[in-house]
């Protein structure tokens, strides 16, 4: 699970960072950027409503495999390189969603209760993997042969790690049910379940809230630096090497919520910061060190890059027995939700004030409320 969502991430994450090359070469407005990651947003939220039929039907490590083929086929056809077809990428590549409900039903069923934070967090350590290695690896393809280029390469490594998880159907799999089909009111139930409970509702807001400051995070901080004169490489670099914070902070929040707090505390901490550091780098200046500038991006990372694991684990813990997959995906699908508006909000920001700053600083006002509500569930609790 941890390889297939490390490679989910590279796919996800290299359209923003390749932008520059792509607005560059094709003379699009960089607010396409919020619009192509928005769209996307959007049908993820879909599939993430929906999927835990699909979990039980076909098995966890089965829509794994279908998350990882329909990356790679909406990455692979950009290079067509039209408005269309970019429309037509977000939506397929949207399928990519697929892969954390699956994973978080695979690890509901193996990792033992009172640790469930640390194994979730650990899994979730693949996201900023992902993130590092598409900072990294995505500008060297894109310098060596373009951006169609790296678009095909990440295309065909989805596709190689979805045939390298064949052999272990038999063992991950083996509590799949194929007679239990989907329906139209599996979305509606998959709501209702999430919004049954206030502790189901709170991760849901908080889920929505900090997808939204990751997602702006993700999409705009590479060609924001751009804009502070920093080339593409240099940027990537910044951005890659902010990433690699969020791997310990992940491993780090787990462990603090599985032994000495409560899960919910830890992701009022974090709300508070993620709302902090995105204050902080909206007021970036050309004139700021290197180093100022990656502790504001650091600070985003060991937040808003940092929270997955345990807000997982306990959508999992809360979630009646095989009903994770589904619950995970309803609380998921808040945070795509918030994935979906938050870029929108930024590029409409953007397209009125010229100015990448603002939206930076709207974009940590929901994660800020956030914190205030995950406290007060917490002490009535």
């Amino acid at each position: 699970m941890f390889t297939q969502q490390t490679v989910i991430a590279i796919g996800k994450i290299l359209p923003a960072v390749v932008a520059p090359a792509i607005v560059a070469d094709l003379h699009y407005d960089p607010a396409w950027i919020g619009a192509y990651f928005g769209l996307s947003a959007f049908f993820a939220l879909l599939i993430q409503m929906s999927c835990g039929s699909f979990i039980v039907q076909h098995g966890a490590l089965r829509v794994s495999q279908a998350a990882l083929v329909l990356l790679a086929l909406g990455t692979a056809i950009t290079i067509e390189g039209s408005f269309l077809v970019f429309a037509i990428s977000a939506i397929v590549g949207g399928g990519a969603a697929l892969s954390t409900p699956a994973s978080s039903h695979l690890l509901g069923r193996y990792a033992p209760a009172r640790y469930a934070p640390l194994v979730f967090s650990l899994k979730q350590t693949a996201v900023p993997a992902g993130l590092l290695l598409g900072g990294f690896v995505g500008p060297l393809l894109t310098g060596w042969m373009d951006w169609r280029g790296a678009m095909l390469v990440t295309a065909a490594i989805c596709v190689v790690c979805a045939a390298a998880l064949e052999p272990l159907r038999e063992e991950f799999d083996n509590d799949r049910r194929p007679a239990h089909a989907f329906r139209l009111s599996d979305i509606k139930g998959t709501f209702t379940s999430v919004m049954a409970t206030r502790e189901l509702r709170a991760l849901s807001f908080a889920c929505f809230a900090f997808n939204a400051v990751q997602t702006v995070a993700t999409t705009y901080f590479v060609i924001y630096l751009t804009t502070l004169g920093y080339t593409l490489a240099a940027a990537g670099v910044v951005f890659s090497v902010a990433v690699a914070v969020a791997i310990p902070g992940r491993i780090l929040w787990g462990w603090v919520g599985s032994v000495y707090v409560t899960p919910r505390v830890v992701m009022a901490v974090l709300a508070f910061g993620m709302a902090a550091s995105a204050a902080f780098i909206g007021l970036y200046e050309a004139s700021w060190t290197v180093l100022v500038i990656g502790l504001g991006a650091a600070a985003m990372s060991v937040t808003a890059l940092s929270w997955h694991g345990i807000l997982l684990s306990e959508a999992a813990r809360l979630a009646p027995e095989g009903q994770r997959g589904s619950v995970t995906g309803g609380v998921l699908s808040f945070g795509q939700l918030g994935a979906m508006l938050m870029p929108l909000v930024y590029s409409a920001l953007l397209g009125v004030t010229g100015s990448y700053r603002v939206g930076f600083i709207v974009c940590g006002l929901p994660a800020l409320l956030v914190g205030f509500d995950l406290l007060r569930g917490g002490r009535r609790a």
